[in-house]
């Protein structure tokens, strides 16, 4: 077993102690609070739950403190709008989490800026995502006012029980980050210019907290180490032709800031232009953060959190060991996971719930102004509401399908005292988790078709692999519910010639890769093909996408930012061809033809992958009509989707039968 001394360590944040090095990132804003203001108690009980589960430190998502310049309501009502419901609701929040010796720091915003429309920014510059549009610019009383406000913000949360305040921040775009920049920041007063004038609204509010809350009371800024853009809307995924920050400014900022009072710095990388290294999703390797933030720590004295996939136990260890980083900041993995401290200290790592970096339940629902929680988790920040409850009256649940749907059922239903069976045909369990998780760069859905298997193991679920039931044999089963989830089967194009021996399934590609060739057309441009497509790149292949619709990534469930943003620059990177606008006509003599504005022209391949969408399997649920039992289809059995379709499917179904 693995022994992870240096996580267990407590360590200080000014005069303040922190338990171990576990810190919980800001996550949200507005959905948090209650529309006249205050903490929602769903929000309270949340928080509670990252506590129990062992995190050190624990950080509010955003909480905005101006309510005169720019109200934005996606941020939820101001803290000094109504400071009486605050600080009752703050108060039973700090009283309920020191039972468990977790610090909480209030993030308190100056501002989103141009990440959003219709927000001031320090300059009138390009609107994220809003071409044509510029954001208001502020005057120099409307940044005094905002300053102001976050300083009286930064009392009342101390008031509140806080243990201390996290600015927020120069980091992912926003307006402090904006100030910072000098492609943002066109400001020729005081608040523009050098640096230190970029940076003075930040070192004002620290020296305001610092007289209104006392010298001792901790203040973190969250810090964007570089910015990974080489223009507006444009990432860079090397870091050259930086165009904001670069890390040696990063590390000089962070110097500043240390001089300003600040202390600890809280870091990451990337802004919404470059959300990809903001919000990493699976394909950014772990840990790539580490020797970014080991600069920034060998230039302060105090404390440097690093957050940015940082949920691998031996990659944090080995950072805090050999001092580049003073402890991590999990936010995707404790939505996943509220327990992944205690499971990590007390050697129970495979009972932890991954997080796949997918962004679907997370960043995703959170900017289409849905409640955010998690893809694999469907009870995080609705703990409340979503709480597994005990079964009322005990019942015999068979669930035939043994994919994320099926087994989260299963899981659920299991955990609630229902009598259940799992039956799957193949010989394992996972369904397309399996072959979602080939992928060399998907490690952690292989790791959440692990999870489930074992937590499977641990509950009294009867479990038949390699068995196939047809309808006669769950009828005679006389089970009380019956849960169809036998998920989807891939489509094949209505094409000449798809018997040819170089035309393969997406899923029979993946189950055969000795099958694969040199040269690859994968057609298909949505999430599954193109994520076979970087594989079969990252193996030094020649591959070509082919895609119908005018861009790759356009069809189906909305593909999160980060994602969307990420392939198209891989692509770039491994000289992935891509063909938009072009569909496959038919395959002849082991060639792809393919049309496109009424042209055809044929591409030469080794192997030609079909990736154009799934359909639900057949399902049986006609045939069981005269069934005594309630029966529900599931997952991808109802409409084929995405994971957290599946999970969210098995878990509704599986906590109210």
């Amino acid at each position: 077993m693995q022994h992870y001394a240096h996580l267990g360590t407590p360590f200080r944040i000014g005069t303040l102690t922190i338990q171990n090095r576990f810190c919980m990132a800001p996550i949200g804003g507005g959905q948090h609070h209650l529309p006249e203001g205050g903490l929602k108690d769903e929000t309270i009980q949340y928080l509670v739950e990252r506590a129990r589960g062992g995190f050190g430190l624990i950080f509010t998502g955003a909480m905005a403190a101006d309510c005169t310049v720019d109200p934005y309501t996606g941020i939820g009502p101001a803290i000094l709008q109504n400071v009486a419901a605050f600080k009752m609701t703050a108060t039973e929040l700090n009283e309920r989490v020191s039972a468990y010796g977790t610090k909480i720091f209030a993030q308190i915003t100056m501002g989103l800026g141009r990440n959003y429309p219709n927000l001031p920014a320090p300059s009138a510059v390009h609107v994220f995502r809003h071409p044509g549009e510029v954001s208001p610019e502020l005057t120099r009383d409307q940044i005094r006012s905002k300053i102001d406000s976050v300083v009286k913000a930064a009392r009342v949360a101390q008031e509140s029980g806080f243990a201390g305040v996290e600015v927020h921040s120069i980091h992912w775009g926003y307006l402090l980050d904006q100030f910072a920049l000098s492609m943002m920041n066109h400001r020729t007063d005081e608040y523009g210019g050098s640096l230190e004038n970029r940076l003075r609204a930040a070192r004002e509010i620290v020296e305001g907290i610092k007289q209104e809350c006392g010298s001792s009371f901790p203040v973190s800024m969250r810090l964007g180490l570089k910015s990974f853009v080489k223009d507006f809307e444009k990432a860079t995924l090397s870091g050259e032709e930086e165009a904001g920050r670069t890390l040696e400014e990063g590390v000089r900022i962070a110097t500043l800031l240390e001089s300003y009072g600040y202390d600890c710095l809280s870091v990451d990388t990337g802004t919404y232009d470059s959300f990809y290294y903001a919000c990493p999703p699976m394909y950014m390797p772990k840990g790539y953060l580490v020797d970014m933030a080991a600069r920034a720590k060998a230039a302060v004295t105090i404390p440097v959190l690093a957050g940015g996939r940082m949920n691998d136990p031996d990659i944090a260890e080995a950072a805090i060991r050999d001092g580049k980083i003073d402890a991590i900041v999990l936010g995707r993995q404790a939505l996943a996971d509220p327990c992944y401290p205690h499971k990590v200290l007390s050697g129970q790592t495979e009972r932890i719930r991954p997080c796949i970096a997918c962004n679907l339940g997370c960043l995703t629902r959170l900017q289409q102004g849905k409640q955010p929680s998690c893809a694999v988790n469907p009870s995080a920040m609705r703990e409340l509401r979503f709480a597994i409850r005990p079964a009322v009256q005990p019942k015999k649940v068979v669930v035939i399908g043994g994919g994320a749907a099926g087994m989260e059922a299963a899981r659920v239903a299991a955990l609630r005292g229902h009598s259940v069976s799992l039956y799957e045909r193949g010989q394992e369990l996972g369904g397309n988790l399996l072959s979602a998780g080939a992928h060399a760069f998907k490690k952690e859905v292989r790791e959440l078709a692990a999870w489930y298997r074992n937590e499977l193991k641990q509950l009294p679920v009867a479990i038949h692999t390699g068995k196939a039931v047809s309808a006669d044999e769950a009828r005679a089963m006389e089970a009380d519910v019956l849960i169809l989830a036998t998920g989807s089967v891939p489509i094949t194009p209505n094409v000449p010639g798809m018997d040819d021996a170089r035309v393969l399934g997406c899923l029979e590609a993946i189950a055969h890769p000795e099958r694969v060739g040199h040269r690859v057309v994968v057609i298909g441009g949505g999430l599954v093909g193109c994520e076979m497509a970087l594989e079969y790149a990252r193996q030094e292949r020649e591959v070509t996408v082919v895609e119908a619709l005018p861009r790759i990534l356009s069809a189906g469930m909305p593909v999160p930012i980060p994602n969307a943003q990420m392939i198209p620059d891989l692509f770039d990177k491994y000289h992935v061809r891509v063909l938009e606008g072009c569909r496959l006509a038919a395959v002849e003599q082991g060639r792809a033809v393919v049309e496109s504005k009424g042209e055809r022209s044929a591409l030469d391949a080794d192997t030609i992958v079909i990736a154009v969408g799934f359909r639900p399997a057949p399902s049986m649920a006609g045939e069981l009509g005269n069934c005594k039992a309630a029966v529900y289809e599931i997952g991808d059995q109802q409409q084929a989707g995405t994971i957290l379709q599946a999970i969210w499917n098995g878990f509704e179904v599986g906590n109210n039968i």
